[in-house]
């Protein structure tokens, strides 16, 4: 099953991560947490590992219908978006919310992600 949308961006790491927080905000998703992926695993593990960032991107408004349609939909919140470096290229993903949402026996919610899906898919579309 795939749970990612992914694109290979023609940006620099910095560029990549900057632009898509900028399209994330212009779509009305904010980013609640910044994951530094490569600075934790130097510091906790001395490893050296390419450019990692974990970026919580929530929208309220479609977290807002989320939580009415399910109370416990919260261990699912937020949407995760990755940008990330692998053989010298920047890629940028998000996870998919109809796929990490098709556990949840919900109509309602099987809604609310596939307008959460396109909007992400729209913010990662807007990157050259």
């Amino acid at each position: 099953m795939q749970y990612g949308y992914t694109k290979k961006v023609a940006l620099s790491f910095a560029e990549a991560t900057e632009r898509i927080k900028e399209a994330l905000a212009s779509r009305g998703f904010g980013v609640l947490t910044e994951i530094d992926v490569t600075s934790t695993l130097k510091a906790k593990l001395d490893i050296d590992y390419d450019n990692y960032l974990i970026l919580g991107a929530c929208n309220p408004t479609f977290a807002y219908q989320a939580l009415q349609a399910e109370k416990e939909i919260g261990l699912l919140l937020p949407c995760n978006v990755i940008v990330y470096e692998k053989d010298s290229e920047i890629y940028v993903s998000a996870i998919l919310p109809s796929a990490a949402m098709s556990f949840v026996q919900n109509e309602q919610l099987t809604s609310i992600a596939t307008d959460v899906e396109q909007e992400l898919k729209a913010s990662i579309d807007s990157l050259s």
